[in-house]
């Protein structure tokens, strides 16, 4: 993949973040892939790469929609 961008929450609740999002990586296919993990307790670190830069902003809104979705869900719950 040609293009790619990582983003790093740091957030107490970070494993409940990665639990949220991390189904969303298995038996993806396309034009862009992303991957998901913890770095401690504290910081959700998200990999998106993608094969032409359309496709990489078509997948950071994704991804981006989904942690603040899921950020959401968490405050509400």
């Amino acid at each position: 993949m040609k293009h790619e961008a990582t983003f790093r929450f740091e957030s107490e609740s970070a494993h409940f973040l990665y639990d949220a999002v991390k189904p969303e990586t298995e038996g993806v296919s396309g034009r862009s892939v992303a991957d998901v993990w913890l770095e401690g307790n504290r910081i959700l670190v998200i990999r998106v790469c993608a094969e032409d830069v359309s496709a990489l902003r078509a997948a950071l809104n994704t991804w981006l929609r989904l942690i603040n979705i899921a950020k959401e869900m968490q405050e509400i719950a």
